[in-house]
């Protein structure tokens, strides 16, 4: 069994979007050919070269990440470990409501298959929502907690999304930057302590951006409460416009305990439009992907550095 946490520096470019990608990117739905299975395999390959620039280009190997999923990325994950590149794969059905495997009872051999740095997966849970849902998810993701710390090989990273129950819009008339502001960062502490209590224990909270420090703040106090002193948070980027991810790395930099962050879609989604769009060429989009990847890992690294220095 491995001590539980982790607290070096993580910048993750995450590209294992799987359903959202497929119909959003592409268009398609339902079951996929292995001509389309494979298109969507080598676009992928495109974010990854650009992660590859941008550590040629300056950002530090023990540093950087990638979050990639076996459906389509099977090969870069393989790559990634052949080159001592930390990396993480999702446990999780994409595009569900509820945790469940993406791969049922055979989910310890597939992590054990590719073996990443991290385990990953994403949860929607709401501690003021529907407790049997909550309950059902706890119980499967401490199977998962349970494995992957007696196992020792991989750790834990936890995305945590808290939407709203309507009673929660109801209370800010319906406004979700109101939601985000004035009640999820309550819920967020919450439900880390809930999933702790029940046996949940990640080494790595991956969480939705917050606007103030003192929020980043309790969100490190709760992963760290009862002597988890290593357990750590990064920051994702939700898909939101680069102006938002800017403050939101700014804010989260100057908390001990924010190690890094997950910024995926505004990383890669516009290169990728554009190359489809046959705007740009494969290199350009490979360029402009590791230009925003190694950007935002400076944003981080100056705004930490001067909280350091003052």
């Amino acid at each position: 069994m491995t001590a539980l946490g982790f607290n070096e520096s993580l910048y993750i470019l995450p590209f294992d979007h799987r359903g959202s990608f497929q119909t959003k990117m592409f268009g398609w739905s339902g079951t996929l050919s292995p001509e389309r299975t494979a298109e969507i395999a080598a676009t992928k390959q495109v974010i990854y070269d650009g992660f590859k620039a941008a550590v040629k280009a300056g950002v530090p190997k023990q540093k950087a990440g990638i979050l990639v999923d076996e459906q389509f990325g099977a090969a870069i994950l393989r790559d990634a470990t052949a080159h001592s590149y930390t990396s993480a794969c999702p446990a999780e059905k994409s595009g569900q409501e509820e945790f469940d495997f993406e791969y049922g009872e055979e989910f310890a051999k597939h992590i054990e298959a590719f073996n990443p740095t991290f385990c990953k997966v994403l949860v929607r849970y709401n501690p003021e929502g529907d407790r049997a849902l909550n309950r059902r998810q706890a119980a499967r993701l401490r199977r998962l907690s349970e494995y992957l710390h007696n196992d020792g090989r991989n750790r834990f990273m936890f995305e945590l999304l808290v939407p709203p129950e309507k009673a929660h819009l109801d209370q800010v008339k319906g406004d979700k930057k109101a939601y985000d502001l004035e009640i999820r960062p309550r819920l967020m502490a919450e439900t880390i302590q809930q999933l702790q209590d029940a046996q949940v224990e990640p080494d790595v909270w991956k969480i939705e951006g917050l606007d103030r420090r003192e929020d980043c703040e309790k969100m490190v106090a709760a992963a760290r409460r009862g002597g988890r002193d290593k357990v750590s948070c990064i920051i994702l980027g939700r898909g939101e416009n680069d102006q938002k991810v800017r403050e939101w790395l700014t804010t989260a930099a100057t908390v001990p305990g924010f190690i890094g962050f997950a910024v995926g879609r505004t990383s890669f989604w516009g290169p990728l439009v554009s190359l489809r769009a046959k705007q740009i060429t494969r290199d350009a989009a490979v360029a402009e992907i590791a230009r925003r990847y190694l950007e935002f890992v400076n944003i981080f690294e100056n705004a930490r550095s001067k909280t350091r220095a003052a």
